[in-house]
Parts: structure tokens; sequence; C-alpha cells
């Protein structure tokens, strides 16, 4: 369990740049309209496993794969019983680029989907890769390189990582080209990746700005549309140009929970309401203490029996901390009230919660 604190001299710092912070390029801010990758996948098997491949009575379509594969290479196993333990069926996943030319390059991630134990030291053999239209956009091939790792012994067994996962880097190669000129563009579309009015007017304001003309307009939270200046050879050389453009984009308040790992990360954006919280220490203990009675020496009737013990301690601190959080108190302010209580992450995260069901956080509330 962690959380994500700041101290005052790190917290001062953050408000003073913030004040004076250089813009973001707009690069860094939108994505273009009809830019963007394309999921591919694939079918396809890894050997030279060192038997940890599938178990193939259990997992027939891997050996009807493979028999497959080996007639389509000349060699005949009709009728023939071969059972290999160094061979698994896998699903082959990339993302095809925008503007990728034939004969790239682009990484792949393979996935066991039969029984098998490990794929470390395995060879991908040659698979193609569809789009969702059908059509195959690029053909992988290589040796997958595994980062867990399992070892098993007669009564006990390791594993770190997902060893029935793993990467082929470069490990594809594109065969087909996506059907898309930018050249033909008539206009860009530009769309932001945290939807924001403000940020939007910005965006608007600050290319028409550059451009000395309203070639630039705003949609909605998520859309500006950009005119193609005719000054330009292409909307490539126009696009250059306007994803340099430096924006101050508005940020909304929030905070960030995650539940899982006890991350707490506070927007320097968010603001408090008059609030009080209390944190008491409440600690009850159960003992269990059974107590064996045996009957007196000699007894012919008497019987060996266990008599239960329960020892109960309550522990109310009389010393309870309250914090008292003033009106539009900062980050700063709430992490301080926070921390002079003394909570640990799990109870902070229960604070905020209440803090927000009582109406007096300002700011967005994200639980993962």
């Amino acid at each position: 369990m962690r959380i994500i604190f700041f101290t005052l001299s790190i917290i001062s710092s953050l408000f003073l740049s913030s004040t004076a912070q250089a813009g973001v390029k707009l690069k860094d801010l939108v994505e273009v309209e009809g830019v963007r990758g394309n999921d591919l996948v694939g079918y396809g098997l890894v050997v030279g496993l060192n038997g940890t491949g599938d178990g193939l009575r259990n997992i027939p379509y891997t050996e009807e794969a493979l028999s497959s594969l080996l007639e389509r290479l000349g060699v005949n196993v009709q009728g023939e019983e071969f059972r290999p333990k160094n061979v698994a069926a896998v699903l082959v996943t990339a993302t095809l680029p925008p503007f990728a030319r034939a004969g790239s390059r682009i990484d792949v991630t393979v996935s066991a989907i039969g029984d098998a134990g490990d794929l470390n030291g395995g060879m991908l053999i040659m698979t193609p890769l569809n789009a969702a239209d059908g059509m195959i956009y690029a053909v992988a091939q290589g040796p997958v390189l595994v980062s867990g790792f399992s070892a098993e012994g007669a009564a006990a067994s390791a594993t770190e990582g997902v060893s029935t996962a793993g990467t082929i880097p470069n490990g594809a190669r594109i065969e087909r080209e996506l059907a898309f000129d930018f050249t033909e563009m008539t206009k860009l579309r530009l769309a932001l990746r945290a939807p924001d009015f403000t940020t939007a007017a910005r965006i608007e304001t600050a290319i028409n700005a550059q451009f000395q003309t309203p070639i630039a307009l705003m949609l909605d939270s998520a859309s500006v549309d950009v005119a193609i200046d005719q000054r330009f050879r292409s909307p490539a050389h126009m696009m250059s140009e306007i994803e340099n453009v430096e924006i101050n984009p508005a940020q909304k308040a929030r905070i960030v929970v995650d539940q899982r790992s006890g991350t707490i990360v506070l927007g320097s954006e968010v603001r408090i309401s008059s609030v009080a919280v209390a944190q008491g220490n409440l600690s009850i203990r159960i003992r269990e203490i059974p107590v064996v009675s045996q009957p007196n020496p000699f007894s012919r009737n008497g019987d060996t029996i266990v008599v239960p013990r329960t020892d109960i301690n309550i522990d109310d601190a009389a010393d309870q901390k309250v914090a008292v959080i003033e009106e539009n108190m900062t980050l700063a302010d709430l992490v301080d009230g926070l921390n002079a209580l003394g909570v640990s992450p799990r109870e902070m995260i229960d604070i905020l919660k209440s803090i927000k069901a009582a109406g007096a956080l300002h700011a967005e509330l994200v639980i993962q």
C-alpha cells in the first residue's frame, strides 16, 4: 500500500510553476481524424518448447493446425500418431501504425490459448495477421521473448510473471498498406484526447492567431475543424506547422484512487469546502484461551474436558484527532489536514469517499 504525497516545498514550487507554465504542444493533446492505427490478429503455432507445449489430447485444434502445416511443407502425416509436447497454439496480436509502408516491421504479442505451461524458448512459425476486413496486412515469425518463468518440482512450484505470453520485437513484416491518402484531405479535424470546452476554445484561438486567419472552428468539447490553407504545398506540411502550436490546456479537478495498490493521485485544481474529519481508534481484541480440566486423582467416573475461555479487550482511544478543513482549501491544505490525522492509505481512501458523499469535495473522484 502506498500513497503519493508532496512536501510543502514541492507543493509551493508546483503552484508557482503552474502560474507561468510553458504551453503544451498541440501534438500531445489531440489526434487527427483518419490518422490512427489498426488492430491485427492471427492464429499460429509456437514450436521448440521444452516439453511445455499443449497436451494434444486435450487441445485437438493444435494437432490439426500442426498436421495442416506439415502437409503444406510436403510431409504427409495422415494416419500417423504423433503427439509432440513442444508445440503450442497461440493468438498473435499487433497494431498496424498509421502510414505504415510495405516492408517495414512492427512488434507483435504472442499469447497461448491452450494448456501450454511455458512459451519460453519457443519460435513462432509464419503467421498471417488479419484486420477487421479479413485482409492480410502483415506476416509474423520469430523467437518469442517471455519475461516470466515457472518452475515445478515434486512437492512445490514457483511462478513469477506470465510465462504463457510474450513478445517478438519487430516480429512482423507489413505486406499490405492501408488505403488512406492524406493529401486528399480537404480539412483537418482535431480530436481532443481529453474533451474540454475551454481547451478546445484555446486551440481554436491559438491556431487562428498562428495563421492570422480564422481557419479553425471549435465544433464541441472534443473536436476542432481546421480548413486547409492553400499557402502550404500539402496537408502534411500544414499539419507539421499546426502540431507545434503551444496550448495551455485546462485541467479538470480530479482525484484518482487505485484501491488495489492503495495509490492516490490528487490534481492541483482540487478544492475542499468547510468540513471536519474525525478519526477514532476503536480496537477490539478477542482471544480464545481454552483450559483443559482433568478429574481428581483416582477418580473412576471423571473425564478430561476442554473448558472455553474468551478474553475480550476493547480499547477506545481517548485522544481522538479532529482535523477541520476551511473553505476552498487547496491540495496542499488537504494533504496537510489528512496527514495531521496520521491516517493510513486505506483510511485516506475512505475519508475521500466520505468527503465526496458529503458534497464538500469539488473534484471528480475516479476509483479504479
